[in-house]
């Protein structure tokens, strides 16, 4: 496709793109016809974990590590994919997700499973492509948007059908005796310091989350106008990523930490030993994190086209592998002095639902359904 022109026109790209997709799911439906998987995802893992190497390999070519692969992709196919946010999200699906069909797959043929893996990576699919499309539509790039866009729809779509089938499944929870859950869930909150100092955690989340949606709601303050000039300027990149996810985490997460509080405070909330792993997926793909780390430091942002150029005159640098040196993206750099508190901030707004859903997995006992009167003092035994 990089050397016959013919193959290079939009639509054209489109078609060639659904071909590859339906021609590698029938070569794995042959290959498996013999002894079909009874679990539909299994097709959905192999399909995906071609497309994951496609992502590397663009987030590669982008980033100056590779080159002849998708040289035609960039202009005619899906030109945002140069920003800093697609070229991050490439490589979270490229190595994470791949990992994770990987050990799926696996655990799939050893008969074992996989239920709570699925939910993290339904909800790390899903936070990836309700940012991206979005972003794509309402962002810079709105008005050249090619045919090419509607390759991205199975991938938005298919983690919810996989969600709603990971959720009907039978939970993966350890053997804990009935005295052991009314004794956890008859304890003080003070008497449990992790999921005390969870639910603090949660609540300054909560309060980061509405404060950075006012701040990409342009709001007045002068809390926000000196936030994202100082400390996040790539909050109001014109991209539209940063918006899109900044109001998703304001109207669709803020609730759920709320949620979460809730379920640590109030004991037999069996929905939290699901949600909070859907919701560790959806947090742990924080692409806007490592994007404001891929455009902070000079030697890693030369290849983001997505970003306009400063009035300042550029900076001259040494492109990587034939690359060409783009200008130093100034306006939304994280100023140097303030990369390591804006990025541990970050890391600590990632850490807390990731915390929490090991602390619903490893020990659930608190938010399992207590046992009816009775039966866990013996009183059914006697009686």
């Amino acid at each position: 496709m990089n050397t016959v022109p013919a193959f290079q026109e939009p639509f054209v790209i489109l078609e060639i793109g659904v071909a590859v997709l339906v021609a590698v799911f029938l070569l794995v439906f042959l290959a498996v016809r013999h002894d079909p998987p009874k679990d539909p995802l299994f097709y959905v893992f192999a399909e995906f974990s071609f497309t994951c190497i496609i992502d590397l390999t663009s987030a590669l070519e982008y980033d100056g590590f590779a080159s002849g692969f998708m040289e035609f992709y960039r202009t005619t196919g899906e030109p945002y994919l140069g920003t800093a946010y697609a070229i991050m999200m490439c490589y979270w699906d490229g190595i994470m997700h791949f990992f994770l069909y990987l050990l799926m797959v696996r655990r799939m043929s050893q008969k074992k499973p996989y239920r709570t893996v699925g939910i993290f990576w339904a909800g790390s699919l899903f936070a990836n492509m309700v940012i991206f499309v979005p972003g794509i539509v309402l962002g810079k790039y709105g008005s050249e948007i090619r045919p090419a866009f509607w390759l991205n729809m199975p991938f938005l779509l298919v983690p919810i059908w996989g969600a709603v089938a990971l959720f009907r499944r039978r939970r993966e929870l350890p053997a804990v005796s009935p005295g052991k859950i009314e004794r956890v869930q008859k304890r003080n909150l003070l008497l449990r310091p992790l999921d005390f100092l969870l639910i603090i955690c949660l609540l300054g989340a909560i309060g980061f989350s509405i404060f950075r949606g006012f701040v990409v709601l342009d709001c007045p303050l002068e809390t926000c106008l000196t936030y994202i000039n100082k400390y996040e300027p790539y909050l109001k990149d014109p991209v539209g990523y940063p918006k899109v996810m900044m109001l998703l985490f304001m109207f669709y997460a803020t609730p759920l930490l709320a949620l979460f509080t809730y379920g640590l405070w109030t004991p037999g909330c069996t929905w939290m030993l699901d949600w909070t792993v859907y919701f560790a997926g959806a947090m742990a793909q924080r692409s806007l994190t490592f994007a404001e780390r891929h455009i902070c430091l000079p030697e890693i942002c030369l290849f983001n086209l997505s970003i306009p150029v400063s009035p300042s005159p550029p900076v001259p640098v040494v492109p990587r592998r034939g690359v060409p040196a783009f200008p130093d993206p100034l306006p939304y750099r994280i100023p140097q002095e303030m990369w390591k508190p804006v990025l541990g901030l970050n890391l600590a707004y990632l850490a807390v639902p990731l915390i929490l859903a090991l602390r619903c997995t490893r020990n659930p006992a608190f938010f399992m359904r207590a046992a009816p009167e009775g039966q866990a003092n013996h009183e059914k035994k006697y009686n």
